[in-house]
């Protein structure tokens, strides 16, 4: 498998700046995410991986502050640049307190920010371990999420992005009914609203990898009228 590119995540509510930093990112070979809430972000943190994350602290609802705190109590080392209007020194201890790694007070160079967010991947590359990965198992089947690998009753097969992305939605939200359309949007991005078959398509690839008998699924179930499920134990 190919080096992934750096996978950042921007948490910011003004379009137009966010897509001017989606834009410039993406210039510069990052993979970006962006959404506009903290509470977007803490369900997408739930169950997809960033190498940095951008936060905005005016944000409606939750602000950048809280969505920090609780970001760093789940996880010690993602590298976390906040963006803020704000000049006071106090927002800035503040920002530091809840644990940020950086701050950066619009408006801001291009220059500057491009540069701090390199820096900031560069030293967290040099404190991160090798993840000693524990296999997710059921049944007969183990997925190892970070390594896109599985390990089945037919032998082992390497899983593609999507694959993952949707194996650590259903791993994450076991045993829920999960809307068709909220797996749309978490997994390729699209309209909670899109008519599509792709999400059809993939639950019948998992099934083929990892269920004992694909057309009597016991792991990976139609909710009908709602979506999908995933049951660990099989069965209801």
């Amino acid at each position: 498998m190919n080096e992934e590119k750096p996978h950042i995540l921007l948490v910011e509510d003004e379009m137009h700046l966010a897509r001017g930093i989606c834009f410039n990112l993406e210039q510069e070979g990052y993979r970006v995410s962006h959404v506009e809430s903290g509470e977007e972000a803490l369900e997408r943190l739930a169950y997809d991986r960033f190498a940095l994350i951008i936060l905005d602290v005016m944000l409606p609802g939750m602000d950048g502050f809280a969505v920090c705190e609780k970001i760093r109590a789940s996880d010690p080392r993602v590298p976390i640049l906040i963006l803020t209007a704000r000049t006071d020194e106090g927002d800035r201890v503040t920002g530091l307190k809840s644990g940020a790694d950086d701050y950066l007070t619009k408006p801001f160079s291009l220059n500057e920010f491009l540069l701090r967010v390199g820096g900031m991947l560069r030293r967290s590359a040099w404190y991160r371990p090798e993840p000693v990965e524990e296999g997710y198992r059921f049944g007969d089947n183990e997925v190892f999420l970070l390594s896109y690998h599985a390990r089945t009753a037919q032998g082992e097969i390497d899983l593609t992005e999507l694959e993952v992305k949707m194996l650590s939605l259903f791993f994450h939200r076991e045993g829920e009914a999960i809307p068709r359309g909220e797996i749309l949007e978490s997994v390729w991005g699209y309209s909670s609203d899109t008519e599509t078959r792709t999400l059809d398509n993939f639950v019948v690839r998992l099934r083929k990898y990892f269920e004992p008998n694909p057309a009597k699924p016991v792991f990976f179930q139609t909710v009908r009228g709602v979506g999908y499920r995933f049951s660990r134990k099989g069965g209801d």
